[in-house]
């Protein structure tokens, strides 16, 4: 075993028998590279990752690669999941080298940890005579090692010293946003762009807010065929729920398999908001099963959620294929079933004995898009199909809780909960809260990014922005689910905790470490909405909300300042701030309040199957805040900015009075 037995992640824990002589990130790397004097060879990957996988069966695993790694390098590996912050800057130096990023990604770089070369995957020939060239240019060109690192180190500093506008954009740029999308979308399969194609939750829930505040009908057209075209597709797993990371091809056919906690959040958000404005029930059908796929596979016992399941997974031979868990070949079908159940099971999703991908059928309903709910039949069969596959070896299961993810869960969740009504859902996002409590919050009040139940200690990494910035918003929202105000005094105490460790006071804006972590080559700040938002555009949407619920102007004018920063991220490159868009649609439509002493009681068929995007809600037990000065119960006040409207004591006069503020 390397250097990596000692570690808890399950990514890094693959690679402890590795022949090669691993470290973790740290400084006993460093000081080794330093001492020798050789570079060091980054690794960074994570357990779900295919290519990761391959790259590892076939240079990391093979004794003469590790060879030549060892007497050349000081090799590091990093869980991109654990440390993003280390990833994010290396990512950013090899999109600048190459023109593209990805994972397993390759960076060489100085004993001080300055990147000079770097890519993603490399087939073992390449990666062998890439290292004798990389070795060659650092003893005998070292003039073109410093020209790199100069170059890429200028390139890694931009975000931060990224200027801000002048002043909050305005409602031209949210127009020119849908528009760019609208120029985007793929009218013939739904989404937007070409293969591969990605859920882009973010930008969908922003095109639904135009259609929910402003009437945009081609935005909800837009919106709805691409979570139609997603939900009737291969990325859609039909039996269990839940979805894969995204679709290789532009028809949503074929997914990557690999299924990831924060994809099922933003999922289950924008679904379950297109349930509400629509009131398609085949919406809120996708939200739930995503939901119970999450409550049922991805969460430990005491509530933690788990970060994903892996894209590969074993045959009954042992031999491992990418999405072998989740396909079918007809024979197999009738194995399980009747031979009526069967054939209407194969019917139904175009089951072919050639298959769909490498010879087995992933089941879809891809070229029927606005028909994938199953009759009752058919729902029926799915269920023994689904029973069934539980004895096949499942995908391997990634069981580290990530703060951040399970934020961005419990935000989505307690929300459902709440549009649903669902008790169940809200049991599970108050064990969830508790657990995060629990478990990631230090006794100082700090908080951790990663937890691992076999680790010593369980949680580690000091928090992130975006760790912070997705609590801030959990607990704002399981407040509003829960009526429990308790949590939205946590959010308040989390929110000072990243505005104190976190802000950029010359230029606004959230650093991704805080002001006393561990010094990386830069100091960045995350400011695009990728596969998950930014932290800068989590933070925004979460103060304005919490402004809403206590008052305190500081959190508006720290949120109006992110924007001022995202300005020039959400002009130039609008597809992907799709968070930070609609943070700036609540900025400029303006939260209202709506305080509801006590139980809901008749004022929940109000609250529920209905989603106000810029609407905070605050019911049960006040926290003694000037919004809840001079209520009583039985009563609905509606405010905007803490100036209210006329008590409403009957749901017909709430409903007229949200419509009039609407």
């Amino acid at each position: 075993m390397n250097r990596l037995a000692n570690e808890v992640s399950p990514y890094l824990r693959q690679h402890r028998d590795n022949p090669v002589d691993w470290y973790p990130w740290g400084e006993e790397a460093f000081a080794a590279a330093h001492r020798r004097g050789v570079p060091i060879l980054l690794s960074v990957g994570y357990s779900a990752c295919h290519w990761c996988h391959v790259m590892a069966h076939e240079c990391f695993e093979d004794v003469g690669v590790a060879d030549e790694m060892n007497h050349r390098f000081v090799n590091v590996k990093v869980d991109r999941e654990e440390r993003p912050d280390v990833d994010a800057v290396y990512m950013e130096a090899v999109q600048a080298l190459t023109g593209r990023g990805g994972w397993p990604m390759t960076v060489f770089m100085t004993p001080e940890g300055k990147p000079f070369y770097g890519g993603t995957y490399f087939p073992k020939p390449s990666f062998l005579q890439l290292m004798t060239a990389v070795t060659d240019v650092w003893e005998n060109r070292r003039d073109d090692v410093d020209t790199n690192v100069n170059a890429l180190m200028d390139a890694l500093s931009r975000s931060e010293i990224s200027a801000p506008a002048a002043t909050v954009p305005g409602a031209d740029l949210l127009d020119h946003a849908v528009s760019s999308l609208a120029a985007n979308f793929d009218r013939e399969w739904g989404g937007f762009g070409a293969a591969p194609k990605f859920p882009s939750t973010m930008n969908v829930d922003l095109l639904l807010r135009s259609w929910a505040t402003s009437g945009n009908s081609s935005a909800r057209d837009i919106a709805i065929d691409t979570l139609d075209a997603m939900a009737a597709g291969g990325m859609h797993d039909h039996l269990g729920g839940g979805f894969a990371r995204y679709s290789v091809d532009r028809e949503w056919l074929v997914p990557h398999f690999e299924k990831m906690l924060y994809d099922q959040a933003l999922l289950v958000r924008v679904y379950a908001h297109a349930a509400v404005t629509t009131g398609e029930a085949r919406f809120e059908r996708t939200a739930r099963s995503t939901i119970e796929y999450v409550l049922r596979d991805l969460t430990h016992p005491d509530g933690g959620f788990y970060s994903a399941e892996d894209a590969d997974s074993a045959d009954l031979d042992g031999h491992h294929h990418e999405g072998w868990f989740y396909t079918w070949t007809p024979r197999e079908i009738r194995d399980v079933l009747p031979s009526r159940d069967a054939d209407i099971v194969t019917q139904w999703f175009g089951i072919t004995e050639s298959g769909n991908f490498e010879g087995r059928n992933i089941f879809t309903r891809h070229t029927t898009r606005n028909d994938y709910v199953p009759p009752a039949d058919v729902e029926a069969a799915m269920f023994t199909l689904f029973e069934a596959r539980k004895s096949r070896p499942r995908p391997l299961l990634d069981n580290k809780v990530l703060t951040e993810w399970n934020g961005l869960m419990l935000s989505a969740l307690a929300e459902a909960a709440l549009l649903f009504g669902d008790d169940e859902w809200l049991a599970a996002a108050l064990r969830n809260g508790e657990f995060l409590v629990r478990e990631l919050r230090r006794p100082d009040g700090r908080w951790h990014r990663s937890w691992h139940e076999d680790g010593a200690p369980r949680a580690r990494h000091a928090a992130l922005a975006a760790d912070l910035a997705a609590l801030v918003d959990a607990f704002t929202r399981l407040g509003e689910a829960s009526g429990q105000s308790r949590w939205t005094a946590l959010a308040v105490e989390t929110a000072d905790q990243l505005l104190d460790n976190h802000w950029d006071p010359e230029l606004g804006g959230l650093f991704t470490t805080a002001n006393d972590a561990e010094r990386l080559v830069v100091r960045q700040k995350d400011l695009l909405d990728n596969a998950t938002p930014s932290a800068n555009s989590i933070a925004a949407m979460a103060l304005l909300r919490l402004t809403g619920l206590t008052g305190e102007a500081r959190f508006a004018n720290h949120a109006d300042r992110i924007l001022q920063l995202l300005d020039p991220v959400m002009r130039r490159a609008s597809s992907a701030a799709g968070n930070a868009l609609a943070a700036l649609h609540t900025r400029l439509v303006g939260t209202s309040e709506l305080v509801i002493p006590g139980v809901l009681g008749e004022f929940a068929a109000v609250v529920r199957r209905a989603w106000r995007p810029a609407l905070v809600l605050a019911w049960g037990v006040g926290d003694g805040s000037a919004l809840w000065h001079g209520r009583s119960e039985g009563n609905a006040y509606l405010c905007r900015g803490q100036v209210c409207m006329t008590p409403a004591g009957d749901p017909t006069t709430l409903v007229a009075q949200l419509n009039a503020d609407a």
